[in-house]
């Protein structure tokens, strides 16, 4: 038993002796991982070579054409199936194989298609700053992937495209494959391969006359053909240039001196004199571009073969094009042939980009396209996306909220902003500021909202600020930041639609010759609340109705818009005009200026771009007005109420304006301003004969009023004595033997037209024979009471509410009074103070005092007594109404000379809106439109 304990224990001892090391468990099991990925990525790589594509001679050789549809789905466009001239690699000079291999390939005439070199430094490129940040493209895979494969910047596109480039390298030569690269590159301008290219650009049909410069120029292109070309572009064309020439002194194909005396060309003596003819819809099928190579990765729409679905409507872009033209009959009146313009039309339900308008008589050599690339200020057409939308979206305020229009912004360290006649306004609703462009307003909204909730706002509708932060200026669109047609459109297409906003687009799909679709339609977005995007498309609404967009507006559409301009130091006028509008079926926007710093004569014409535009738009097709959401309540309110108050049962209808509220935040307190204030009581009135003098006392529950106190003597006009606060008042100095009719009347500290009726009363001041005097007046006591007792026996109704103000305006004084019983008529007696009265009979419950008599100063006593169908006369009411001093004239501050375009005014003997210099900030001078 012992023997055969002792043998399993030496057994388990020598198992445990044979374990091996942790460290060479660690490697093996390292070495199999490795061995395990090694497989994996040898599979994966297996399988991309394995479903590679084959090389198929046909599409080397000819690069396939794109085509591209409407909305409609009907083609429109083919790209690419023209302007191509083949050429041998006889026909090449060593010259452009020298500037091509230098710039594309240095190493091109010695690796096998793929370059191990620039493989090496992609690799650590792509690891350093993520994969697809730097290519290795040889020539031989720029011609594989432009034939066979997709631009994605994937592994396994990469992969078969390296794959491909050993196997092309087998069946074709070198040169053969630099004659299929030269063949189907595109050079821009519509050009495709390097024979048509210089026919274009140089009107060489013999590439063996090209000189170095020229060369230079055409390796440099296909980079960037778009940006280089050198019709409009020369200055970074010669910087590419260089550095094609630089780079053909670093591999020996050129000598310094050579490079040098190449620099010195002037890029444009090397061109064509004429540029050649743009396809149609060039102005859009620029944008489709646009959209293709950024949404896209890597496609060309000029040689992939690929079918484009865009959103283009054919009969907008044409009618566009048509009013852009020099046509006789068109109906824009551009000022001179120098003037250009620029225009985007938006489905507002979608933001599909229907026509773009992108030059004048359209664009020449896929020239500057003034929709797309202009980066202009745009004045006061900023406002909603900058001021109003976020004061509504982020304060609840209303249309009606008030702001002070009352003197020029003052910028500590800048000059101050000020509205464009230098006039202002006082107190005014957003509506109003909004409707007439007034720039302070604007200014103080901006202010009150804060640049970390504006700036957001605006960001959200596709508008990018110059700077990191927005300031003050940007509230009427005076700094750095410019914008386009397109972006503005874009922008205000979200108020359109409740609030939602995408980016415009002009492509919804891309095909691939493979069938492989790639949808290219933007997310819509909820940027703001229905509420905001109603209030300010009503506001806009009266900015074409009464604003400075009424040349805007068309009769019978629901439309909303704004107007902006700009100036420029050393301009006379404006520099740019602006008009951006839409109904709910299209957004358009619109910019008319120059190239050269000179001024427009005529700001009216982006008014008539949009407007012709949108009424052939809108023929035959239902325009729905904008719906009011439930989160909108309409609300009468009282004007001039600060905050806003309810109306009274007294407020006058001409002092009641109807404005949108967001809901939950409408007023609740009803304005006393019209309401009839309740007259003294218990005004009696005695003679001292110790200080010689009348003593007038009266009652009264409120302090909120003073007292206007006025007297006659012996029957004469009233003359005012005093305004007081105290309810008491000695009259001084009277006459002996004289009757006083004493007046008093309580007024509104608050509003000094609200007034109370007239209370009287009388008192006779005793003369020399006084005894004779107190039996006078005892008797006309007894007489007066018998007078009363037959009044009260046979009295009519007097009238109630009596009250009269001096409206400034009108030059009238405004006289109305209650009365609920039957009635005859009213006689009404008018005596202006030290004139005679003059009286006249109404059947109306009011009337007006008008005309040359009213003279500042003077104070109008009116009484009223009812007369009923018996021939009953009533006691008077009385009430009295002072027409102001007139202010004394002033000398008016010299302002600049400098005009200002008014955008509310007509195109002859327009004003000019002043734009900011470096000393004269441009937002001062933007109107209000």
């Amino acid at each position: 038993m012992a023997q055969d304990s002792q043998s399993r224990t030496a057994r388990r001892k020598q198992k445990k002796g044979s374990k091996k090391p942790l460290w060479k468990r660690i490697v093996l099991i390292a070495s199999i991982l490795i061995l395990a990925m090694i497989i994996g990525v040898g599979a994966l790589f297996t399988y991309y070579i394995a479903t590679a594509p084959e090389i198929d001679a046909e599409k080397l050789s000819t690069p396939f054409s794109s085509q591209i549809y409407d909305k409609d789905g009907e083609l429109v466009a083919e790209l690419g199936s023209q302007q191509r001239t083949k050429i041998n690699y006889s026909d090449l000079p060593p010259v452009l194989i020298d500037a091509v291999i230098a710039t594309e390939d240095s190493r091109f005439f010695e690796h096998p298609g793929i370059d191990i070199w620039r493989i090496g430094g992609a690799i650590i490129a792509n690891i350093t700053n993520g994969f697809g940040s730097e290519g290795a493209s040889t020539i031989t895979q720029q011609v594989v992937e432009k034939a066979f494969l997709s631009h994605e910047k994937k592994l396994s596109i990469k992969v078969q495209e390296q794959w491909l480039a050993l196997k092309l390298e087998q069946q074709y030569s070198k040169k053969e494959i630099l004659e299929m690269y030269l063949n189907r590159v595109y050079y821009g301008s519509g050009a495709y391969g390097v024979a048509k290219a210089a026919q274009t650009y140089f009107g060489i049909n013999d590439l063996n006359e090209l000189t170095l410069p020229q060369a230079a120029i055409l390796a440099g292109l296909p980079q960037r053909p778009s940006a280089y070309n050198p019709f409009e572009s020369p200055e970074l064309m010669k910087d590419r240039m260089t550095t094609v020439l630089n780079l053909m002194v670093m591999h020996d194909k050129i000598t310094e001196k050579q490079a040098e005396e190449a620099k010195q060309v002037d890029i444009p003596s090397l061109l064509e004199a004429s540029k050649p003819d743009e396809n149609s819809y060039a102005a859009f099928i620029q944008r489709v571009s646009d959209e293709v190579k950024e949404k896209v990765d890597g496609a060309d729409i000029h040689t992939d073969g690929l079918k484009i679905y865009t959103t283009l409507d054919t009969n907008a872009q044409e009618y566009v094009e048509y009013l852009m033209s020099d046509a006789e009959d068109n109906p824009i009146p551009y000022y001179d042939e120098e003037m250009q313009a620029g225009m985007a039309v938006l489905d507002s339900q979608n933001g599909a980009i229907r026509a773009i308008g992108g030059s004048r008589n359209g664009l020449e050599n896929g020239g500057f396209n003034y929709a797309l690339d202009i980066n202009r200020q745009p004045g006061s057409v900023i406002k909603p996306i900058t001021v109003y939308g976020p004061a509504i979206e982020h304060l609840n305020w209303s249309t009606y909220h008030q702001i002070n229009d009352d003197k020029p912004y003052e910028i500590e360290g800048s000059s101050p902003i000020r509205n464009y006649l230098r006039e202002y306004q006082g107190w005014v609703s957003i509506r109003k500021a909004l409707a007439e462009s007034l720039n302070v307003p604007a200014v103080k909204t901006l202010k009150e909202v804060g640049f970390d909730k504006a700036q957001p706002f605006a960001e959200s509708l596709g508008y990018e600020f110059h700077e990191d932060n927005m300031n003050i200026r940007d509230a009427i669109g005076g700094t750095q930041t410019g914008t386009n047609p397109l972006e503005m459109a874009g922008a205000y297409r979200a108020f359109a639609n409740e609030g939602i906003y995408n980016e415009p687009y002009a492509v919804t799909k891309v095909v691939f010759p493979d069938g492989k679709e790639v949808d290219t339609k933007p997310e819509p977005e909820a940027v703001m609340s229905d509420s905001t995007a109603y209030m300010v498309s009503d506001m806009l609404k009266t900015a074409i109705t009464e604003g400075t967009g009424v040349n805007a507006n068309i009769p019978g559409l629901p439309v909303a818009g704004k107007t902006g301009t700009t100036n420029r130091e050393g301009l006379d006028n404006a520099r740019d005009s602006w008009f951006t509008g839409y109904t709910t079926n299209y957004t358009i926007s619109a910019w008319t200026g120059y190239n050269e710093e000179k001024g427009l004569e005529d700001t009216q014409i982006p008014h008539a771009l949009f407007k012709n535009t949108m009424m052939e738009l809108s023929k035959n097709k239902e325009t729905a007005d904008f719906q009011k959401p439930d989160s909108v309540v309409e609300v009468a309110v009282e004007k001039g109420s600060r905050p806003a108050k309810l109306p009274s049962d007294y407020t006058p209808e001409s002092g009641i304006v109807t404005e949108l509220f967001v809901k939950g935040n409408t007023p609740s307190k009803t304005s006393e301003r019209y309401d009839v204030l309740d007259s003294v009581s218990g005004l009696q009135a005695t003679y001292d004969k110790d200080s010689q003098s009348i003593q007038v006392e009266w009652d009264y529950d409120s302090n909120d009023v003073e007292f206007q106190v006025s007297s006659s003597i012996d029957g004469g006009s009233m003359q005012e004595l005093s305004s007081t606060e105290e309810k008491s008042l000695e009259i001084s100095n009277v006459e002996p033997g004289s009757e006083y009719e004493i007046q008093v009347i309580a007024v509104s500290k608050d509003d000094s037209t609200n007034t109370s009726e007239a209370k009287t009363t009388s008192v006779t001041v005793p003369g020399d024979n006084e005894e004779q005097e107190e039996e006078k007046q005892n008797e006309e006591e007894e007489n007066e009471g018998e007078s009363n007792n037959q009044d009260e026996e046979q009295a009519a109704e007097p009238v109630k509410g009596l009250r009269a103000k001096y409206d400034k305006n009108a030059n009238v004084i405004n006289v109305a009074w209650q009365y609920n019983k039957p009635f005859s008529e009213f006689e009404v007696t008018v005596t202006p103070s030290g004139g005679s009265a003059q009286t006249q009979q109404v059947q109306s419950k009011g009337l007006v005092i008008e005309g040359a008599g009213l003279q500042p100063g003077q104070t109008y006593t009116i009484s009223v007594v009812t007369v009923d169908e018996a021939g009953n006369r009533s006691e008077p009411a009385t009430t009295s109404a002072q027409v102001p001093e007139a202010p004394p004239e002033e000398p008016t501050e010299e302002e600049p000379t400098q005009g200002e375009p008014a955008e509310d005014q007509p195109v002859e003997d327009q004003p000019t809106e002043e734009q900011p210099t470096e000393d004269q900030p441009e937002e001062e001078t933007q109107p209000p439109e």
